[in-house]
């Protein structure tokens, strides 16, 4: 099989440590920190889903206002009081969330090969652009693909055709790198050669189709090439 000329990544949970914020929330809520940590990312996920499939998207909102949303039921589901100001504490953490270490490097090897890089994002343009330049990353991608110009979230078809657009490439000209397990699997369907980066040690999803290859960090996407 030919080469990939391109790559795409997921930012959140992939570029971007999803996760980190729980160590502001454990100072904020003493004990609570991981279990909001993970309920907040759960509900915001869920609501990407529930106003994308719902009446043709007609109740589609950016994703910062689902993360929002997100933090909020988070913190009722777990009994805990957020205030106005930690409620833009807890934003503003996850506005500038840590990057992964690995992630200038394989980017800047994926450049010195000529590879076109980018990022296909749930995430908002305001939102990208911060993480983006919070991490250094701002001259290692050629593309940075926002489904706000669709108005459809992953893993609706139309979001991971913004990759072909953005590059025009073929789909299986491109490979796309998720730590997210469902991701992968969507953008297998897809059409994308795909590595899912298994960072937890978790099974994949039971639907009768893996992604290309497997690895535990993004460094593994190296090997396609």
């Amino acid at each position: 099989m030919e080469k990939p000329r391109a790559v795409l990544f997921d930012a959140y949970g992939t570029l971007f440590d999803v996760y980190s914020v729980g160590l502001l929330a454990e100072q904020l809520f003493p004990g609570q920190g991981q279990a909001l940590a993970v309920l907040w990312r759960d509900k915001q996920i869920d609501y990407t889903r529930l106003v994308t499939t719902s009446n043709d998207g007609e109740h589609y909102r950016p994703f910062w206002e689902l993360t929002r949303a997100g933090l909020r039921y988070a913190c009722k589901r777990l009994a805990l009081e957020l205030t106005p100001a930690s409620e833009e504490r807890l934003m503003n953490q996850y506005r500038h969330l840590s990057a992964f270490p690995e992630n200038h490097g394989v980017l800047k090897a994926l450049k010195d090969k000529g590879i076109a890089t980018g990022i296909l994002s749930n995430g908002d343009p305001a939102m990208l652009g911060v993480a983006v330049r919070s991490a250094g990353l701002e001259g290692l991608l050629d593309h940075v693909l926002s489904v706000d110009t669709v108005r459809k979230y992953k893993t609706h078809p139309h979001a991971y055709q913004l990759g072909l657009q953005a590059t025009g490439l073929a789909a299986k000209q491109i490979v796309f790198v998720s730590c997210n397990s469902w991701d992968a699997l969507a953008a297998t369907w897809f059409g994308y050669r795909t590595l899912w980066v298994n960072r937890y040690q978790l099974p994949f999803e039971e639907l009768a189709t893996q992604p290309e290859r497997t690895g535990s960090s993004l460094r593994d996407v190296l090997s396609f090439f």
